[in-house]
Formats: structure tokens, C-alpha cells, sequence
């Protein structure tokens, strides 16, 4: 029988006499939340094709540009500049002029997004079946409002960290997502494809899955007791 209780397990889960792995840690409990990443777990990871996007609209290396980049993202991501800021900085390191397109960050992630359909699916059964659903994404302004855009439904609740003024992995973004769901972090499990963001959900408390696939989701999610009538 399996124990209710909050004993942490890293890499591994006992149940019913057998250890089972998966990547994350489970603190064994009732789960009524579910938290997902949005790049690179209900899509495809944008990060390379923006880069390379960006550095074609730019006529500059990609190598060039991801250093400058890099210089400005947490900024531009956290929402305290903003897109006209943050590309007059990038450019002034590279010594290009500014792009004239009214959001080059906006067509570049509209040019490279590409949703994984069955993801979103599982997201929202899972809400059907009385789970609290919510999306906690590392995202600038520009890709926040395409998001909108796209009506998705099945999330009780988004949060952005442009809109936020933190991002993955700092513990605030965390307890805010929480806080937002009304739940404890014990009931809630966070999925992410980035280990740095799965340690900072696991020092905030919160139960990690560390995403690969949706086969191993859908088995990992089974074994901390996330059940869907009809399976996952």
C-alpha cells in the first residue's frame, strides 16, 4: 500500500514494493495541481530558432548575437525593459541598426512556434478531470500576447514572467504560481524540460517532474497519483 506522507524521494519512487524511476522528486502526497512550462514542454523549445531568427534580422552571426543577447534577456524577460529598450541595447553592442519591424521578438516567435498538440490535450483533461491547471513560462511581452491570442482554455492559471517581474528559477515566481492556484506546493507538481528551473521549483517545495517525453510524463504523472478516467 502506498504511504500518504511527506517523505521526499529524489530519482525514484517506491511503490507497492518496487522502485520506479523517473526524472524529478516527488514529496508523496494528494496532488491537485499541475504546473507546466510552456517552451519546450508544450512546444517545441523556441530558443534556438529565435537566436537564429534574430541574428538573420539583424545580418549578424548567431554566435554574436546569442552573447549579446545574453547580456539583456533577464531583463527583457522579467519585464523591466522594454522591447524598443531591449533591441536598442542589443544592437548598440553589435553595432547594427535597430530593426524596423514593429516587433522583431513577436515575428520571430510567431516564425518558430510549434505546439505539441497532444501536450495541450493532456493539460486540458486533466483540468476536466479536477485538477487545477497552470502554465508558469520565462516569456517576454511580445510571446505573452501572442499566447492570448491563441485562446488556449484549459489553464486555471498563467503566469508570465514578464508580467510578473521575476522568472525560473528564483523561489517568488514559484509561491507565486501557488498562491495563484490556492494550493500548498506538497500538492502541486511543477514540470519543466530545464534542471535549473526543476531545482529551483524543488527548494521552493514544490513536487518536480523533469520533462522528456509525453509517454514518460503521462507514467510519471501516475505514479505520484495524477489519474484521468480512461487513462492519461
Amino acid at each position: 500500500m502506498l504511504c500518504i506522507a511527506s517523505v521526499e524521494m529524489t530519482c525514484g519512487l517506491f511503490l507497492w514494493g518496487k522502485k520506479r524511476f523517473f526524472p524529478g522528486t516527488f514529496t508523496v502526497t494528494r496532488i491537485e495541481s499541475v504546473i507546466f512550462d510552456w517552451g519546450g514542454v508544450l512546444i517545441d523549445d523556441p530558443a534556438p530558432g529565435l537566436m537564429q531568427y534574430c541574428a538573420q534580422a539583424l545580418a549578424v552571426s548567431k554566435e554574436d548575437y546569442v552573447e549579446a543577447h545574453s547580456k539583456f534577456a533577464a531583463d527583457f524577460q522579467k519585464g523591466l525593459i522594454s522591447e524598443d529598450i531591449f533591441w536598442e541595447r542589443i544592437c548598440s553592442e553589435l553595432g547594427v541598426p535597430k530593426p524596423k519591424a514593429h516587433s522583431l521578438w513577436a515575428d520571430a516567435f510567431k516564425a518558430v512556434y510549434v505546439p505539441k498538440e497532444d501536450m495541450f490535450s493532456l493539460a486540458a483533461r486533466l483540468r476536466k478531470n479536477g485538477y487545477k491547471t497552470a502554465l508558469l513560462s520565462n516569456t517576454e511581452a511580445a510571446a505573452m500576447q501572442y499566447f492570448y491570442q491563441l485562446q488556449y482554455d484549459m489553464f486555471d492559471v498563467l503566469v508570465f514572467s514578464c508580467a510578473e517581474g521575476t522568472r525560473k528559477p528564483e523561489r517568488k515566481i514559484y509561491e507565486l504560481t501557488i498562491q495563484k492556484l490556492g494550493s500548498q506546493p506538497g500538492q502541486s507538481v511543477f514540470i519543466d524540460d530545464k534542471p535549473e528551473y526543476i531545482n529551483g521549483a524543488k527548494e521552493s517545495g514544490l513536487n518536480t517532474i523533469l520533462f522528456e517525453n509525453i509517454n514518460q510524463l503521462k507514467n510519471a504523472l501516475v505514479e505520484i497519483g495524477v489519474e484521468h478516467k480512461g487513462g492519461l
